[in-house]
């Protein structure tokens, strides 16, 4: 009996190591999936979050290139208007400006010049 018993608890131990490994196998398949698709995820997280960062420093990029050259037609239409002004306060500024006002105003209008 007590062979038979051995014999038996033999088979079983084999039976279980059996088992237990082909159990460590699928669990490391198990894993090595799971593990593989958070590399997958993470990577198309990345991408994405690359992607976006990109089209934000496009848009930033035009932003700015749009506010500079709007600075840059005011900076020229300040020294324009200021040159013009510059030019009223100079030596016979009133007589330059009387014929700047003569081409602004058409001519079958009635002009008043107070004095």
């Amino acid at each position: 009996m007590t062979e038979s018993f051995y014999k038996n608890s033999c088979k079983s131990k084999k039976s279980l190591l059996s088992a237990i490994e082909l159990n460590s196998k699928e669990q490391e398949v198990f894993v090595s999936s799971v593990f593989l698709g958070l590399k997958v995820c993470f990577s198309l997280l990345a991408i994405v979050s690359l992607i976006k960062i990109g089209y934000s420093s496009k848009v930033r990029l035009i932003r700015l290139r749009e506010i500079k050259d709007s600075y840059l037609f005011e900076k020229s239409r300040f020294y324009g208007l200021s040159r013009r002004f510059d030019d009223l306060i100079s030596f016979e500024g009133k007589q330059r400006f009387m014929k700047d006002q003569d081409q602004m105003i058409s001519r079958d209008i009635i002009r008043v010049i107070w004095r």
